[in-house]
């Protein structure tokens, strides 16, 4: 009997064992619990900038007649009576530029014509002016990934600005559109009623490139590869809540009619615009209490207050 007894004490014994490690071998394989409240990782660390890096740089763009495609960028003197020096002039006075940099881009600008037919054609000098936009806004970017960008153009300079911000918003232009700061166009020669922000008179025309796109054969006599290309394909795309379009009322290059009955008579407008057109910075009907440039100015103070 004892005998009997010590046979089943060990078997209770090995039994219990064996249950002991089977539970500490499965408790080894079952993966620990995951704590719900645990920190989610941290943000990524925004990109270095280095030292020499402005915080913000402003980008402008003279019209027709207004640069020069050997001028100074950082100094222009191709016009000294440049609608846009009186809004980039400003700017350079008022900040060091390591903190701001005020880029004027230099290009042709001209624009070919029955009167100027030795000129370089609006589709070539427009063209010119957008690949050296982007090439400068690719070479500050790739250094200086955290400098916002604020870009202006008059007329031209104003339409080839105006393309650039298209296809940056809508992700397809050289800098992402989170490093543009806002964009500024006078006197647009693409300009639609609704897209971007009107900050002025209210206006019943359009640009003329999209009032003389239906006539566009009519008008190569008279202005020989100036392409009329109607509006714009993205409407700014995501930088539509951050572009103004600022255009007098009666200016034929931004507020020409919608029903263009003599595209010979409207492509002979585009060679001498109007007086209107070259008014914009003493005409006080653009924008209620001020000048066109004076409001460009102010603007880009406030947006280079918030992004240094």
């Amino acid at each position: 009997m004892k005998k009997f007894l010590t046979v089943v004490a060990v078997l209770i014994v090995l039994v219990l064992i064996g249950g002991g490690a089977m539970q500490y071998f499965q408790a080894r394989q079952e993966p620990a619990p995951q704590d719900s409240a645990a920190p989610e990782p941290p943000a990524p660390a925004e990109p270095a900038q280095p030292e020499w890096c402005p915080a913000v740089e402003f980008i402008s763009a003279p019209g027709t007649w207004e640069s020069a495609a050997d001028d100074d960028p950082l100094h222009p003197q191709a016009n000294p009576r440049s609608f846009m020096l009186s809004i980039s002039q400003p700017l350079q006075d008022a900040y060091a530029p390591d903190d701001v940099k005020v880029w004027t881009l230099p290009y042709t600008a001209q624009f070919k014509n029955i009167n100027a037919q030795d000129e370089m054609s609006y589709d070539e000098s427009r063209q010119e002016g957008t690949v050296r936009v982007e090439q400068e806004l690719a070479a500050m970017h790739a250094d200086c990934p955290r400098t916002k960008f604020i870009m202006a153009g008059f007329s031209q300079g104003a339409v080839l600005v105006g393309d650039v911000a298209d296809a940056i918003g809508a992700g397809q232009g050289p800098i992402p559109a989170d490093a543009v700061a806002g964009v500024a166009l006078v006197a647009d020669g693409r300009r639609q009623n609704e897209v971007g922000i009107n900050p002025g008179n209210p206006l019943g025309g359009i640009g003329a490139e999209i009032a003389l796109a239906p006539v566009n054969r009519l008008v190569q006599p008279v202005v020989p590869g100036a392409s009329m290309r109607g509006p714009r394909p993205n409407g700014f795309g995501e930088l539509a809540d951050r572009t103004f379009q600022i255009c007098a009322p009666d200016d034929s290059i931004c507020d020409a009619p919608h029903d263009v009955p003599n595209g010979v008579e409207r492509a002979l407008g585009l060679i001498s615009a109007n007086g209107v057109h070259a008014q914009y910075a003493t005409n006080p009907n653009v924008i209620p209490g001020t000048t066109a440039n004076a409001w460009v100015v102010d603007w880009a103070h406030q947006l280079i207050a918030q992004s240094r």
